[in-house]
């Protein structure tokens, strides 16, 4: 075994774990021989691998932590370290963004059949995990990370810890659940925060670097993780930052794929490509007409992937794309989204949510069925117009 590897997870296992567990941790089942845990970087993956190692029935001794990024392990072979760990007595491998290694499935296969190792591994949202695996696929559990929700930005900045609501209990239910949430807290004077520096648990290291971390977050998802995963040539990596800057300041519209080439400098089709990768590795969402609407091949809407990019990329964002970017980064987590022609989202193929601010107006979704506001700048709604912070307890 490379002695730097269990050097560095022996100080990985030494450190104390965090108390705030995502929402994902408790759907996460931890009897399973191999886990995967993807998502865009920051979200929190190491943190949770690491409560589970804590957590877990394992000595330290019987467990191998490894940082796939770590110079000293890029051109290892993964397999031939989980095997001498194995014969050592080894019973949990922990393997930190896996897609750093070149043909990691092949690695972990090798573990699941000569080994009884289990292995819980983590990996950028944009590796196509299922198509990797191959067979393995039908005994590897796939959970995904997105950013933090409202909900547990609060709960991690200790402001107040509430339980989660689904869609249809906030739709149904609004009004409710906004009396009981008031009575401890005034969400629009955390809602503001949230929007700006909320969305990344890394906020608790500091405020005044939130920033900075999130920009190298950015950076490194293109430069290193798109670019190796996709070979894109460093020569294009630009075009992708070009896009990202634009979105930032952009009332949110239908595509138009000249404009968009354009800017980026690139061609539609290679763009095109372009927005895929950034969307699997969660840095924008695509979102495009339901097949009850209208099937088109170019994207309805291109929004950043959450509201936290805006803050880092354009000095005057625009607020709409703000918005826009807030919802669906928390309904894209548990449920469909599509593009709707008179409201701005159908979600679910059934609901449909018009987005704006304090003066927006009915009008627009007044004579459809299963139609919503969701309005910004303001602490409680009513009938179907909605604070759109609610939407922030979805998970």
């Amino acid at each position: 075994m490379i002695p730097i590897i269990s050097k560095l997870s022996k100080r990985f296992l030494s450190s104390k774990p965090s108390s705030f567990k995502r929402f994902l941790y408790e759907k996460i089942d931890f009897s399973a021989q191999i886990i995967g845990i993807v998502g865009g970087r920051g979200s929190g993956k190491t943190t949770l691998m690491h409560q589970y190692a804590k957590a877990s029935k394992y000595k330290n001794s019987q467990i191998l932590y490894i940082s796939c990024d770590h110079p000293s392990v890029i051109s290892a072979d993964i397999y031939e370290i989980a095997d001498e760990f194995y014969a050592r007595g080894g019973k949990l491998l922990l393997l930190d963004e896996v897609h750093k290694v070149k043909d990691f499935a092949s690695h972990i296969k090798a573990i699941y059949d000569f080994t009884d190792l289990q292995v819980v591994f983590s990996g950028s949202s944009a590796i196509n995990i299922r198509h990797e695996i191959g067979d393995l696929s039908r005994r590897a559990l796939i959970y995904e990370m997105p950013v933090l929700s409202f909900r547990e930005y609060l709960a991690l900045k200790n402001v107040a810890h509430f339980k989660p609501y689904p869609l249809e209990t906030i739709l149904s239910s609004h009004e409710d659940i906004v009396v009981d949430i008031l009575s401890e807290i005034k969400p629009l004077e955390h809602f503001f925060d949230y929007l700006e520096h909320g969305a990344y648990p890394f906020f608790k290291e500091g405020i005044n670097s939130y920033g900075n971390r999130l920009l190298e977050v950015v950076n490194t998802t293109i430069d290193s993780d798109l670019a190796s995963i996709f070979n894109i040539s460093y020569e294009k990596l630009d075009a992708l930052k070009k896009v990202l800057y634009m979105l930032c300041a952009t009332t949110p519209y239908e595509v138009n794929k000249s404009k968009l080439s354009a800017s980026a400098g690139v061609s539609w089709s290679t763009l095109s490509k372009y927005l895929e990768y950034m969307q699997k590795g969660a840095l924008l969402n695509i979102i495009r007409g339901s097949r009850g609407y209208k099937t088109i091949q170019a994207p309805n809407k291109v929004l950043l992937g959450n509201p936290n990019l805006f803050a880092i990329l354009c000095a005057k964002p625009d607020t709409g794309a703000l918005r826009e970017s807030f919802i669906v980064s928390q309904l894209l987590t548990e449920h469909q989204v599509h593009y709707h022609n008179q409201g701005d989202f159908l979600v679910d193929d059934k609901y449909i949510i018009e987005v704006g601010g304090k003066s927006k107006e009915s009008k627009q979704i007044a004579q459809l069925n299963n139609a919503y506001l969701a309005i910004d700048d303001i602490e409680s709604g009513y009938g179907n117009a909605i604070p759109l912070w609610l939407f922030g307890f979805l998970y």
